[in-house]
């Protein structure tokens, strides 16, 4: 089989849509997307109901992603934040994370409390401290397949020019995949391939409403990216369906003006796989009748 870091060796780029529970996951991998991004602003958003502002714990990072791994079987790329601490928390993290199932880790090099990449008033650590959390990352790893991604907020704050350099000495640190955040146009985003993407893959993140121009994966492609990222727009799609569902049975006090936009009982027991779970259980116990959950779902 092959590996993510095989895939993203070649063209074209791979397409992650972001995830924030195992339901999600697996709505993605039937959706039949190539790996599942396992967003920590999403995590945020639905789990805490609250923005990307550094809320969400490691030890909450280790559970949505175990129980990803549990039900679906595509690499998840997983949003690690500034790696919970120092180097040597970003080793643990790096170990438990890889042992739950993750196929990349994604480090930044912002301050703790991080902002969103996309939220104004960040900071960065210095450039030896990230280095530091690198090596430190590279060294925890159990397999080389287990990708180390480095991103960095620097445009932000220092300008495209010095978020190339932190890059730049990134990739000599070792980091598998590039993350050059928030870039402000067309022309910074050709810049980065035309800086790195000769010596490593780049991850491109598209944020609507956000600072960096929205550009199909396919024309992402074409620049030179190997990985883009939809990390949080299953989540503001879903905000505006569910108002609009909740809009609907709160006026008619029932669900049936919305049912032909909704899944009944029998559907979302299909998507979620009752049919072959009752066969399972089946298997092992002869009282667990099999045919009247089969032939309810039919």
């Amino acid at each position: 089989m092959e590996t993510l870091k095989e895939r993203l060796a070649r063209k074209p780029a791979v397409l992650a849509a972001g995830g924030y529970d195992a339901l999600s996951a697996l709505l993605i991998e039937q959706a039949g997307f190539e790996a599942v991004y396992v967003s920590g602003a999403g995590i945020a958003y639905t789990q805490l109901g609250r923005p990307d502002l550094g809320l969400v714990s490691f030890d909450h990072v280790v559970d949505v992603v175990a129980r990803m791994r549990e039900r679906i079987a595509l690499p998840l790329i997983v949003d690690a934040d500034t790696g919970f601490g120092n180097a040597l928390n970003v080793q643990r993290t790096v170990r438990l994370l890889e042992r739950a199932g993750a196929t990349a880790i994604q480090l930044e090099d912002q301050t703790f409390p991080k902002r969103c990449g996309h939220l104004s008033n960040k900071t960065v650590v210095p450039v030896a401290e990230m280095l530091g959390k690198l090596h430190a990352a590279l060294d925890a790893r159990a397999s080389s397949d287990t990708l180390i991604i480095a991103r960095t907020d620097a445009i932000a704050i220092d300008g495209l020019d010095a978020a190339l350099d932190r890059a730049a000495r990134f990739v000599d640190a070792g980091a598998d995949v590039i993350f050059v955040e928030a870039p402000r146009s067309l022309a910074e985003m050709q810049a980065v391939v035309a800086a790195l993407g000769q010596h490593v893959p780049l991850l491109a993140n598209m944020v609507e409403g956000g600072i960096t121009p929205i550009l199909s994966c396919d024309e992402l492609s074409n620049l030179g990216f190997s990985l883009a990222i939809s990390s949080a727009a299953l989540i503001r799609a879903q905000v505006t369906m569910t108002e609009l569902f909740l809009q609907s049975l709160k006026s008619n006090g029932s669900t049936k003006p919305y049912a032909e936009r909704m899944l009944d009982f029998k559907g979302l027991n299909q998507r979620v796989g009752l049919e072959s779970l009752v066969a399972t259980a089946a298997l092992y116990d002869e009282s667990y009748s099999a045919v009247p959950a089969i032939e309810a779902m039919r």
